[in-house]
């Protein structure tokens, strides 16, 4: 089987075979064209010296004299060595030859029919055979005094002395022509190989397994996935991306004009820090965005942008919820336990037993009311679990959880999503008792109350911390902010306000009497959830 022929290789191939072609097209108009300059020109050169030949006065005063050629030849022989002529014949009407340079010929009839120069008095130029070959040839008539006519002269060049010309012409052209074949070898080399080199070396089937090993490995991705230039035009974009309802009518090379893909193309552009796990929504549903810039010799030539559904991530974030509600639960009620053991066994140390079964029986008794509340008023038990966590966080912490008695969840629809709700209570009481925590230590409150009366399930929250300025209240909802000096904070408000967003909810931020930050928050009972 034959070696199949490298890409570097065809591409030499090519170029050797049209710069060899175009040459050799060269070759032949240049020869043509020479060809027929150098028959013109020796023609041409022919008539000039037949003509004075015809017109020297030494040659017509011969043709009066005895034996002419006595007189003539000299003269003929002379001037067809000094213009390199390849012969000169002087005949007169009787086509006898006065001069000729084989002088055994002189005297003798000439070969050619002299009729059309003679009759017509005219000069005749033709290519034909003369007495030792191919020839170009001029005719002109000579005029004596009297301007008639008395013979003719005859001017001849052999093409064998044509061809010595040509073949002196083609040989120094076929020289120039080797020279520009090889450089154009050499610069095909080139060029192939540079070629080459932008390919990283890959053959054209190499070249189109990986497009389409590329093209299936975008399609198989199941988030949207979107690579711009740096313009912002559509470079390549994956099935699932085209199925959403802003991309269904944009294709490959139209401009994308999203604030935040130009915004982060122009960051990356000012080698500036570009920001990951940024939320966006396109088509009323929220992504995180993430991008990764291509580079090419350290010169940015466009970025990949991949959106992550932030659904998906907030039912992890919810489940990850669950399982932290649940943890600081034990938690709390570990450290509590722990406290209220080691006074008791204090107690039956000193022998304090009455005050001892007093302690257990307040615990016991707080603890059920607590939890008979809950079992009674919140019907929905991840909402109860998630408040009883807090009640043990808020022991933990020593701050009061006062959960108002008159509030009631009996109506939980099952519309709405038992996670999200639980996410957007949790987040909120963690903060509030972390700023009445911080504020007043084991002197801190926060009120929680709530209700399923009307169309909406309304929940307050109310604290005795610092509050929230106005200038906090336009900040505090967006990722990454935070007044705490602890890692991995500023994402637990901009969860509730996503959260919200997804459920129609509202919330308003004010301050109460004392001092610190009431948040109330209205969740439709019939939420249109996108």
């Amino acid at each position: 089987m034959l070696k199949r022929i490298s890409l570097l290789w065809k591409i030499v191939l090519l170029v050797t075979i049209l710069i060899g072609l175009s040459l050799t097209l060269a070759k032949i108009i240049i020869d043509e064209r020479f060809n027929t300059a150098v028959n013109e020109h020796y023609g041409d050169s022919a008539m000039i010296v037949a003509k004075l030949i015809a017109n020297d006065p030494e040659i017509i005063a011969a043709f009066y004299k005895d034996q002419p050629h006595m007189y003539i030849q000299p003269i003929a022989e002379n001037t067809r060595k000094t213009t390199g002529a390849s012969y000169i014949i002087v005949t007169n009407l009787e086509n006898i030859q006065y001069s000729h340079h084989t002088p055994s010929q002189i005297g003798t009839k000439i070969g050619f029919n002299m009729d059309e120069v003679i009759q017509d008095e005219a000069s005749v130029m033709f290519q034909g055979v003369g007495y030792d070959g191919s020839a170009t040839i001029a005719q002109t008539p000579i005029y004596d005094r009297n301007r008639e006519i008395i013979g003719v002269a005859t001017v001849g060049f052999y093409y064998d002395d044509l061809k010595a010309q040509i073949n002196k012409f083609n040989s120094s052209i076929l020289f120039y022509f080797l020279i520009i074949f090889s450089l154009g070898l050499f610069g095909a080399y080139l060029i192939s190989k540079s070629v080459k080199n932008m390919i990283f070396g890959l053959e054209p089937e190499e070249i189109s397994y990986l497009f389409k090993e590329k093209e299936a490995i975008l399609e198989s991705i199941s988030d949207p996935l979107i690579a711009v230039n740096t313009k912002g035009q559509i470079v390549s974009i994956n099935k699932t991306a085209r199925e959403m309802i802003y991309f269904k009518e944009i294709k490959k090379g139209a401009n994308l004009n999203l604030p935040y893909i130009l915004e982060t193309i122009d960051i990356i552009k000012s080698n500036s820090l570009f920001e990951n796990n940024k939320k966006v929504i396109i088509d009323n549903h929220v992504f995180i965005m993430n991008s990764s810039p291509i580079y090419e010799e350290e010169e940015l030539k466009g970025v990949v942008f991949i959106f992550h559904p932030f659904s998906e991530l907030k039912q992890l974030i919810n489940e990850v919820s669950k399982i932290k509600s649940f943890t600081d639960n034990m938690r709390a009620q570990n450290h509590e336990f722990q406290n209220k053991l080691n006074t008791i066994y204090g107690l039956f140390k000193l022998n304090k037993t009455e005050q001892a079964l007093e302690l257990i029986s307040q615990e016991v008794e707080q603890r059920q009311e607590f939890t008979n509340f809950l079992m009674h008023s919140v019907k929905n038990p991840l909402i109860a679990a998630c408040l009883l966590g807090k009640k043990n966080r808020a022991s933990e912490l020593k701050v009061s959880l006062i959960i108002d008695e008159n509030s009631e969840l009996n109506v939980f629809p099952d519309s709405l999503n038992e996670q999200d709700v639980m996410t957007i209570i949790s987040n909120l009481i963690d903060n509030a008792l972390e700023a009445a925590f911080n504020k007043n230590g084991d002197k801190g409150k926060v009120f929680v109350s709530f209700t399923d009366l009307g169309p909406d399930i309304i929940f307050d929250i109310e604290d005795n911390g610092k509050g929230i300025s106005e200038k906090e209240e336009m900040m505090i909802f967006k990722e990454g902010y935070t007044t705490k000096t602890s890692s991995n904070n500023g994402i637990g408000l901009s969860i509730v306000k996503n959260t919200l967003a997804a459920l129609n909810g509202q919330l308003f931020i004010s301050k109460n009497s004392m001092g610190g930050a009431s948040i109330t928050v209205s969740i439709p009972k019939q939420s249109n959830k996108n």
